[in-house]
């Protein structure tokens, strides 16, 4: 990670889902950041709204971290839930034999999506005394109570401020439910904190029988164990602020008597389409789905080229643009170094820290920084990217290859805690992702053909030229042609 921009760090705000505005960002200690964030339920491969998740709060991790705070990045692993249980039986294997491959899977998917490792991943099942310790002073403080079935719930009437995330009227939404009151509660809306233990499923002792414990539960005792009783940003998509948020803030504002989390982030919905992704509509894509057909540089630059709370529209199109987008960007770095015959070395410790300090200083850097502290707008941050495309391409046209030079170090510089452009430029343009996008066609077989090309050129047999020009635009490489020679990139 590079130097911090200490003189920027007051100017971050950060939009708080409770509030539902913009405020600026001030932690509970001044040098420190505490964030937690809902992770997955392992019982399936990641989809790509879990990789928005998993980007978007990479992003934040690495921004604070730019502006010189130590963050403590925790994400959970939920790895008992029905959805695991039933999965582990139609699978016919044991439920630790399950919840570890896809955490396996789940971990792959954030490396190929270039995203930090948290700093730690605690797993439900290795909480259970944490959630009942949390459950006992709930049934002390009478904020939660034992039913007939061996289930304990959550009183929502106790928790007077129940709902203030979601905005939600308790007595609305009881007047509205067509929710059936179930016998052993006493409110419809009370969850469950531990369930009565049911044959063949894994099982916990307890003061109130044998169990497991219930979903919402798991967070509130994680995130406490880890962070604190209050902690400054807790995050997740936005599925999950009711009724997941809205129950950890109850349990933990119940249990602790202090406020939970001081900012509340959520990631927006992902459509395809424009329609829900959804397994019944079959607009369902695992990452992997969709990193088989596209550069996984490319997926994180889709995720990051829209801020992260707006609705995002996934499609084939999009992915299409979002890597002739990035494309681009590479291409002004590939002209730059090919007429100043070097290549960049941002990531050289040796000249890091003096590149980086000159891009935020200049004015670019500027526009940069301010787009990255109003609410990690990448978005904003990605244009200014354009911005020194452009200017790279002007100065090569007018023949100033310094300028030009500079421009790039500051595009790739910038460019370092996106996690974007930080690639060879070869290596990016030219590499094949799955089978529909392999041309045929070796890279050494591509040179060759390059070379018999400027050869026919030589000897004026321009036919031919033209010929091997066709032949490999159609399979997918475009050639491109400059002073100082040609190269090629896969479309």
């Amino acid at each position: 990670m590079t130097t911090p921009l200490a003189d920027a760090m007051p100017q971050l705000s950060i939009y708080d889902s409770m509030t539902g505005r913009k405020q600026t960002f001030t932690p509970l200690n001044a040098a420190k950041v505490g964030m937690y964030v809902c992770g997955m339920t392992v019982y399936d491969y990641c989809h790509i709204g879990h990789a928005r998740v998993l980007v978007a709060f990479d992003l934040a991790v690495r921004w604070l971290t730019q502006l010189g705070y130590e963050v403590n990045y925790i994400r959970n692993i939920t790895d008992i839930d029905d959805k695991i249980i039933t999965r582990a039986a139609e699978n016919g294997e044991d439920i630790s034999v399950l919840t570890q491959r896809f955490i396996e899977a789940m971990h792959e998917d954030a490396a190929a999506l270039g995203c930090l490792t948290p700093d730690a991943e605690p797993r439900a099942t290795d909480h259970i005394d944490e959630m009942q310790q949390m459950i006992e002073t709930l049934v002390t403080g009478d904020y939660a109570y034992p039913a007939d079935n061996g289930d304990v719930y959550y009183a929502v009437d106790s928790f007077a401020d129940y709902g203030k995330l979601s905005k939600r009227n308790l007595d609305e939404m009881q007047a509205g439910s067509r929710v059936e009151v179930e016998t052993v509660k006493r409110n419809p809306f009370d969850f469950v904190l531990w369930k009565a233990a049911k044959p063949d499923e894994p099982q916990w002792a307890s003061p109130w029988g044998q169990g497991r414990p219930g979903w919402h539960i798991e967070c509130s005792a994680m995130s406490t164990k880890c962070l604190g009783n209050t902690f400054d940003i807790h995050g997740g998509g936005h599925d999950l602020q009711f009724p997941h948020h809205e129950n950890e803030i109850a349990q933990s504002e119940a249990s602790t008597g202090c406020e939970y989390a001081r900012n509340w982030m959520h990631v927006g919905f992902i459509n395809v389409d424009g329609e829900k992704m959804s397994k019944s509509l079959g607009n369902f894509f695992t990452i992997r789905d969709v990193m088989a057909k596209y550069h996984p540089e490319t997926v994180r630059y889709f995720l990051l080229s829209s801020h992260y709370r707006s609705q995002v529209n996934f499609s084939d199109v999009s992915l299409d643009e979002a890597h002739n987008s990035l494309s681009r960007l590479y291409h002004a770095l590939k002209i730059a170094e090919q007429q100043k015959g070097e290549t960049l070395t941002i990531n050289d410790t040796s000249v890091n820290n003096t590149v980086i300090n000159e891009a935020y200083a200049s004015a670019a850097g500027q526009d940069f920084i301010a787009g990255m502290n109003d609410d990690f707008n990448s978005s904003a941050a990605i244009s200014v990217l354009f911005e020194l495309a452009r200017d790279i391409n002007k100065a090569i046209k007018a023949e100033d290859v310094e300028s030009a030079w500079q421009l790039a170090q500051r595009l790739k510089a910038l460019a370092e805690v996106l996690n974007i452009l930080q690639q060879p430029v070869t290596q990016f343009l030219q590499a094949v992702i799955g089978d529909e996008q392999d041309s045929g066609f070796t890279d050494a077989s591509i040179d060759n053909l390059i070379i018999e090309r400027a050869d026919a050129k030589a000897d004026k047999n321009f036919a031919r030229a033209d010929e091997i020009r066709v032949l490999l635009k159609d399979a997918g490489i475009e050639l491109e042609d400059s002073r100082t020679g040609t190269t090629w990139r896969r479309a």
